[in-house]
């Protein structure tokens, strides 16, 4: 017996099911949760029930990496960065996590020995669609490079029941269907019930003098709304750090109303809950007109509300003194959304917590900063002055009184200067009032940044000149980048395996040391290997386009892809001008011997947006007419793939050849699709707008295909008197094309289908499509003679590839940390829980 007992104490190591990383314990792991979490066992399972135990099993590795990074942040007193966003476009957290944990091989085997398929359990997360397009993804690629940089982050924003739309083409129309990604839960996520704050709206204002002889202002709100946490953990990559993504569901303070039963008014004793939750119901697609929408100002005070709420409790909960709230955070404002931050933390810190105006403004001003993300001055947010009354009734008497004394400062800097008072003014005196929601965040920022070399010198330059004359030294450039975790490792593994065989991993967090693969440029069996990759990725996406639309592609063809939301100034028409030019050459010549192109197209239109709406239905109709015209033989392939989300841009960016950049130049602030694209080796065409102008510096010009009217050419052709009429009639292909849509050519004889679109072509032309047309063509025929030679355009790949790597966002948080944020790295120690209930760091 007592050698038995010998040897049942010798040290014997046995995983823990939450956070064991073996095989045998995952595979453990994964059968418990099925049975304990979803109650239900194998026979009777489906696909979810194994996605959503696989989710557990994983989400459990990540909370013992997340309460480490909460406790090491709390007792370390570290600064904070705060990134309030009104979108977080995260993409499905499954695939993305067991990359940074570094277990995606363990899982795949530990699922395999279950019978199951790894694939097909990530294919069942619903992707949360808390976003529009680029400025949500990117919210979400800082979030992990923050992480992965170890520097302390909470991110903040809304916890959208309903994202942004679902499409679906129906008779080459889209049609936009509810996203319900919350339907079968979200495993990724925990509920706060105890992190609650309220939020103010409507209402009116008392002013009385308190016993100390203040002047003070009391809220008398019309309604009263409760925010909810739910926080979610972001791990960094093969590091312990794990940041928070706290989003705000809002809810009544009180769901029923007994005294309105009681008295009859069924629907009245729930009304008010309605009215809370609906705050938090919906993503507004970002192309829509919120001029006048209560609902869109709500939403967006609620969010910033709650997080400035937050923020200041665990401020005040470590110890800290309200007077040093902006040494513990930094809070970055991306684009105006979240601009109502300004004066809602003057309120909390004048109304609640009893500072003098000048201690609250010093305070403001050394907390925030804030990115711009357009160059669009009708993208610049305002709010009409009875609707901000209406509403925030506090935060007008506020920005009131800060606009009175900065425009006193303006005046002494700038005297007798009318014109550039009435400019930086909080207040628009236009035919009607509005609170101009940019200039509110330029006055309360210490830092105002563009997100592009190009976009930061226009925006010295055009939309925000006066603020750049009045504070120059605000002002920097901060390129965006995107993460390489998601947008190469997880979206395209056969790229990244042989990138590693070749330069080893750690590029994977230096994204500079993707330049050694030029070491290889001349390696006719990696060239060769190259080549093999991206023909296998594009038969993946043919297979996929087959199943899903019953159109066959070639994969041996160009695959020239155009992905991002619809717009004019993005310009896809103009793409679609090239294609019905191609199509026309086929049809005078059809021996003519060219590159066989497949173009592919995705992206949504905002649901009110008739001119985006109608585009779409003009690809889909010339796709219609091309891919079954037998003249063409294949040559011509025009795609359009519905819904267009972080799940199939996965798919769609490893597989371009080409990716089209086409924007009018002057108009794109950045653009982050444009270094997916370059990243997974597919080459540019693209005007010298946004990112695009330095991603050219770094491939080189010889691995670029430019086109298209600068800058200040459209700027000059614009004063000149730009018209389009001109060029219709001068240039007989484009004539052709254009007549052709008019005719009903592409719409079964319909004339007045395209009309709209011919119209505004031919009388407005607002992104001088018709003056780059020409251009863009003769830079298309350049593209085809290239492509014709596989083994050059195969080196042209890797140069692609090899020299993105300035367009990581861990080089673009870099540079925040080190210019704006004024934070360094915290590197955090795992712990782990022991039985006497006591956290250990793990030796």
């Amino acid at each position: 017996m007592n050698q038995l007992n010998e040897t049942f104490n010798q040290h014997i190591e046995i995983e823990d099911d939450r956070t064991g990383l073996s095989i045998p314990t995952l595979r453990r792991a994964i059968a418990d949760n099925l049975f304990y979490v979803q109650g239900k066992f194998p026979s009777i399972a489906t696909e979810n029930d194994y996605y959503m135990a696989l989710a557990y099993t994983v989400r459990d590795r990540l909370l013992q990496r997340w309460l480490a990074s909460s406790n090491s942040y709390i007792e370390n007193k570290t600064r904070m960065v705060c990134y309030l966003s009104a979108e977080f476009l995260l993409g499905p957290h499954l695939g993305n996590n067991l990359i940074n944990l570094g277990i995606y091989d363990q899982i795949h085997r530990a699922v395999e020995e279950l019978g199951l398929n790894l694939d097909i359990l990530i294919a069942q997360e619903e992707e949360p669609g808390l976003g529009n397009g680029g400025l949500g993804r990117l919210a979400a690629c800082y979030m992990d490079s923050l992480a992965t940089l170890e520097i302390p982050a909470i991110g903040y924003g809304i916890r959208y029941e309903f994202g942004i739309f679902d499409q679906e083409i129906r008779d080459g129309w889209q049609v936009e269907i509810t996203d319900k990604w919350l339907r079968y839960g979200n495993p990724w996520e925990i509920c706060r019930p105890e992190i609650t704050y309220e939020v103010k709206l409507g209402g009116y204002i008392d002013h009385y003098t308190d016993h100390n002889g203040n002047y003070r202002s009391y809220w008398h709100p019309d309604l009263v709304v409760k925010g909810v946490a739910y926080d979610t953990p972001i791990l960094g990559y093969q590091v312990t750090n794990a940041n928070t993504l706290r989003l705000w569901k809002s809810e009544a303070p009180e769901s029923f109303d007994f005294q309105a039963f009681n008295v009859g008014n069924y629907y009245g004793a729930v009304d008010k809950k309605i009215v809370c939750e609906n705050i938090s119901k919906v993503l507004y697609p970002n192309d829509e007109q919120f001029e006048g929408k209560q609902l869109r100002l709500e939403q967006q005070y609620f969010f910033v509300s709650c997080s400035l709420q937050d923020m200041i409790t665990l401020h005040l909960l470590y110890g800290g003194k309200i007077e040093t709230f902006h040494e513990k955070f930094v809070a970055q404002l991306n684009d105006t959304h979240p601009s109502i931050g300004v004066a809602e933390l003057m309120r909390l810190l004048i109304d609640d917590h009893k500072l003098n105006w000048e201690k609250a403004w010093k305070i403001t001003t050394h907390t925030f900063a804030y990115t711009n993300h357009t160059l669009l001055p009708e993208a610049l947010e305002t709010w009409g002055l009875d609707l901000f009354a209406k509403v925030l009734p506090r935060h007008l008497e506020i920005i009131y009184e800060i606009n009175r004394r900065f425009l006193e400062e303006v005046a002494l800097k700038f005297p007798n200067n009318q014109g550039i008072i009435n400019s930086l003014s909080l207040i628009g005196e236009g035919d009607r009032k509005v609170v101009r929601m940019a200039n509110l965040a330029c006055v309360g920022s210490f830092a105002i940044n563009g997100v592009a070399a190009l976009h930061s010198q226009l925006l010295t330059e055009t939309v925000l000149h006066d603020w750049y004359q009045l504070s120059p030294q605000k002002f920097s450039n901060k390129t965006n980048g995107v993460t390489p975790r998601r947008w190469i490792v997880l979206s395209n593994p056969r790229l990244t395996n042989l990138i590693s065989l070749k330069i080893g991993t750690h590029w994977i967090k230096n994204l500079d040391e993707l330049r050694k693969l030029e070491e290889f440029i001349n390696d006719d069996i990696f060239c060769k290997s190259w080549r093999q990759v991206k023909t296998d990725i594009k038969k993946d996406l043919a297979q996929k386009v087959k199943q899903q639309q019953k159109i066959i592609l070639n994969p041996e063809s160009l695959f020239d892809i155009q992905v991002k939301r619809i717009h004019e100034y993005k310009r896809q028409h103009l793409n679609v001008l090239h294609i019905i030019t191609l199509y026309n050459r086929l049809k005078k010549n059809p021996k003519l011997d060219i590159v066989p192109r497949t173009f592919i197209f995705g992206g949504k239109a905002a649901p009110g947006y008739f001119m985006a709406k109608l585009i779409i239905k003009l690809i889909n109709s010339v796709g219609e007419v091309v891919n079954n015209d037998p003249d063409i033989h294949d040559r011509l392939k025009v795609v359009f793939i519905p819904d267009y989300n972080v799940t199939n841009s996965q798919r769609i960016y490893p597989a371009a050849d080409l990716s089209e950049q086409i924007s009018t130049a002057g108009k794109e602030a950045s653009g982050t699709g444009n270094m997916k694209f370059s990243m997974n080796g597919a080459l540019t065409i693209g005007t010298l707008d946004g990112a695009n102008v330095e991603i050219r510096v770094c491939v080189g010009e010889e691995n670029f295909f430019l086109f298209g009217l600068t800058t200040p050419e459209v700027a000059q052709i614009k004063n000149n008197g730009y018209n389009p009429w001109h060029y219709y009639q001068n240039n007989a292909s484009l004539k052709e094309v254009i007549d052709q849509i008019a005719s009903g050519y592409f719409s079964h004889g319909d004339y007045n289908l395209f009309k709209p679109f011919v119209d505004s072509l031919l009388y407005d032309d607002q992104y001088l499509l018709l003056a780059d047309y020409q251009s863009y063509i003769d830079c298309q025929d350049r593209v085809a003679e290239v492509y014709r030679n596989k083994e050059h355009w195969a080196k042209m790949s890797i140069l692609n590839v090899a020299r993105i790597g300035k367009f990581s966002s861990d080089r673009s948080i870099r540079d925040y940390c080190k210019d704006i944020w004024k934070v360094h790295p915290h590197p955090v120690e795992l712990i782990d829980l022991c039985p006497d209930g006591q956290c250990r760091l793990r030796n």
